[in-house]
């Protein structure tokens, strides 16, 4: 391949990036806003993580749901087994599995975490416990990345950034195990509570059962995301306060496509008609997608880091300060007695 030089002469480079604006007219232009160019760039390059964890006793749709948010094959396939009872864990137990998605030029590693066997059992007691230890775990492994002498450059993400919690289309009430994984878990990682199935119940008896969820929620002092302290400003506030008249989101699942009036889309098919994944007259999966993905993902992320892994990080701090202040005054009681 040949190149063409144009010219002999030294070339000084010009700073004017590519996809930047030419502002040669303007004498007051500085180039401040040339910064998001570069942040895009940068971006660009580095990709984006993406930790999804889903919740929810067996048969609610966990699966179903994350393939239809990504419109791919994102979550773990399901060994099939010939005893019945064997597909049932005895224990909670935690299975992730990442893709590489591409989109428009933009890469992001996503990780579903699911949790089968939450739920499952007869006595479901402390049955949050695994999620819980499993988090924290993935908090201390950050931390112990970030302090260590010569750290990665970019430390590995695992953290858990969102938690979406199923709740049974019952149309009555949240129950006692809902109430206490979410009034725990609601501490350590950002919630969003979905009603699953949600096409099970009338629109009548989804809006009760939602009014409900959301009176008790408040009742119980459970605070998902978003959080209203956590707001930035009025606006963010308006914004965010029309989500959280949404919560729980009435969500249907499908990872199937039918051709409804001419167009290709995703639903399920019954004797009725088809209900519509991704038509809000149908069901609020919309709301959900676009909160996860089109407009809150980045705000998901930065709370995960700047308030949950932070409260995290502080205790852990605290806790070997405390253990090094009191063997360095052991050693110093000892030294008096001797």
């Amino acid at each position: 391949c040949k190149r063409k030089v144009i010219s002999a002469k030294p070339h000084h480079p010009s700073p004017q990036g590519k996809g930047e604006k030419s502002h040669g007219g303007d004498f007051s232009y500085v180039g401040i806003d040339a910064i998001l160019e570069q942040m895009r760039r940068k971006a660009m390059k580095q990709g984006f993580e993406l930790n999804l964890m889903v919740v929810g006793q067996s048969g609610l749709g966990k699966s179903t749901l994350m393939n239809t948010l990504f419109k791919s094959k994102v979550s773990r396939n399901k060994s099939v087994q010939s005893n019945p009872e064997e597909r049932i864990p005895k224990t909670v137990e935690i299975k992730s599995i990442s893709h590489d998605i591409e989109e428009k030029g933009v890469r992001m590693k996503l990780t579903v975490i699911d949790t089968p066997g939450f739920g499952d059992q007869i006595n479901n007691e402390n049955c949050w416990q695994p999620i819980m230890k499993f988090i924290n775990d993935q908090y201390e492994a950050y931390l112990q990345e970030e302090i260590n002498i010569n750290r990665k450059k970019r430390i590995p993400d695992s953290r858990v950034h969102c938690c979406i919690y199923f709740i049974p289309p019952t149309g009555h009430c949240l129950r006692p195990l809902d109430v206490e994984f979410m009034r725990r878990l609601s501490k350590v990682v950002n919630i969003v509570p979905v009603i699953a199935k949600a096409d099970t119940l009338t629109l009548e008896e989804r809006d009760s059962f939602k009014q409900t969820i959301r009176e008790e929620l408040r009742a119980n002092g459970i605070d998902v995301y978003p959080q209203k302290e956590f707001d930035e400003d009025a606006e963010d506030r308006m914004i965010n306060d029309k989500i959280r008249e949404m919560i729980p989101f009435a969500v249907v699942g499908s990872d199937q496509e039918y051709q409804v009036n001419g167009k290709r889309l995703l639903g399920r098919k019954t004797k009725w008609g088809t209900i519509e994944v991704e038509n809000i007259a149908h069901c609020e999966f919309a709301y959900l997608r676009d909160l996860l993905i089109r407009t809150h993902m980045q705000n998901i992320k930065d709370i995960t880091g700047s308030i949950h892994y932070e409260t995290y990080r502080v205790r852990r701090l605290n806790e070997s300060n405390g253990q090094a202040n009191g063997v360095a005054a052991q050693h110093e009681a000892l030294s008096h007695e001797m």
